[in-house]
């Protein structure tokens, strides 16, 4: 592909004109089509995607819309590419871009801010004033890809360099889709402070954040990090991940337990990521006076709050969106020194073409699904290769 003069490329990496992309046309219609390969502006680089991991909330996206945003509007049939917890390879250097090298294996975060609104000024650009308005013109700045701008289930996006977190050469391309994932984790207990070694914690729901919320909640020194979920199987899965209790909601009253874990004290901190209709509430009960909770979950419908028992208690209360503050170079660098092994919780692989399939395992929990993947041809390819060497 013949980039503008002012993109530099190589011809280790050579671009095509046009790239296989998924488009949404409608709830739940994806389709397989060609789309031009985007071209890097100022302070962005072009990224190959080698690898892209399946998200609870493409699903959403996909089937209902939000929090996707395209022109100010549902993202249905706007020739609009959803997926958003990508990895890949830098094959183009925007103008001015010398942070990066051509040839880097490189993760992505979600959000890119405008960085001229107030929010993106006090480094909140996961809430981005210009949120979801400059689809198809990026002058603004603002970028959620895969989300208000074209996303990863396809084979190259354009990312801005603050979105981007260099990749060891041990890390599998699987393992490093789900850096984003244990990002947002990150974020969750960044806002509720950061430090919290020797303080305890309840994770609630063990799903793909829940997990690695466990896992980093363990490196950063948590003491007792309790699990809640209904599922055996995952909860076992987050006992591997550091989790030093574990209760089944189905077998016993989750506050109960968590009052018996710490003998009645309760704990400091709540990450809420099952998005419960009563998860809000149980967690004002498991923690304790002064007690911080953090909501990390898409409720499906609205849920009553006890508000008088939040104030009562001085409980303070977090939402967060995505893996704001660089929470994603954070937990790229727990990755890389192995503080956990987030392999535990990719379960499926699938290449591209087939994201069909994937979605379905991701959406039906198809043998145990839990993070399921999908490559791209070219990485498929590459690892041929290094296995032939």
């Amino acid at each position: 592909m013949a980039m503008p003069g002012s993109v530099k490329t190589s011809a280790d990496f050579p671009i095509p004109d046009e790239m296989n992309a998924w488009v949404l046309d409608a709830p739940d219609e994806l389709r397989y089509a060609k789309k031009a390969v985007p071209v890097p502006g100022k302070a962005e680089v072009l990224v190959r995607i080698d690898a892209v991991a399946i998200c609870a909330t493409d699903l959403d996206v996909i089937s209902n819309g939000p929090p996707a945003l395209i022109e100010g509007g549902l993202p249905f049939g706007k020739n609009w590419t959803p997926g958003h917890e990508y990895m890949g390879t830098i094959v183009a250097q925007g103008p001015g871009v010398d942070e990066f090298e051509i040839g880097q294996r490189v993760t992505v975060e979600i959000h890119a801010g405008c960085g001229q609104c107030p929010r993106c000024r006090e480094g909140m650009y996961t809430s981005c004033l210009n949120y979801g308005l400059n689809y198809g013109d990026q002058n603004k700045g603002h970028r959620a890809n895969g989300f208000t701008t074209d996303g990863g289930f396809c084979e190259y996006a354009v990312n801005n360099i603050n979105t981007i977190a260099c990749v060891a050469d041990d890390m599998s391309d699987e393992e490093a889709t789900l850096v984003v994932t244990a990002g947002t984790a990150m974020y969750g207990l960044t806002e509720l402070g950061g430090l919290i070694a020797g303080e305890g914690i309840v994770v609630t729901g063990p799903g793909p954040i829940g997990l690695l919320g466990v896992a980093v909640a363990k490196a950063l020194g948590a003491q007792p990090v309790i699990l809640t979920g209904t599922r055996d199987n995952r909860l076992e899965i987050g006992k591997k991940l550091g989790a030093d209790h574990v209760v089944n909601v189905r077998n016993e009253d989750p506050v109960e337990a968590v009052k018996r874990i710490t003998n009645g004290r309760g704990v400091e901190y709540v990450l809420e990521c099952a998005g419960a209709t009563n998860g809000l509430n149980e967690a004002a009960q498991m923690v304790n006076r002064g007690g911080k909770i953090c909501l990390a979950a898409f409720p499906h419908e609205p849920v009553p709050v006890d508000v008088a028992y939040l104030v009562r208690n001085n409980i303070y209360l977090y939402g967060i969106r995505g893996e704001g503050k660089s929470a994603t170079h954070r937990a790229a660098a727990f990755m890389q020194q192995k503080r956990f092994d987030a392999t535990i919780i990719h379960t499926h692989t699938f290449p591209m073409s087939d994201l069909l399939t994937g979605l379905k395992y991701a959406r039906e929990r198809i043998d145990d699904a839990i993070k399921v993947v999908v490559t791209n041809d070219h990485a498929a390819s590459k690892r041929a290769a290094e296995a032939a060497e």
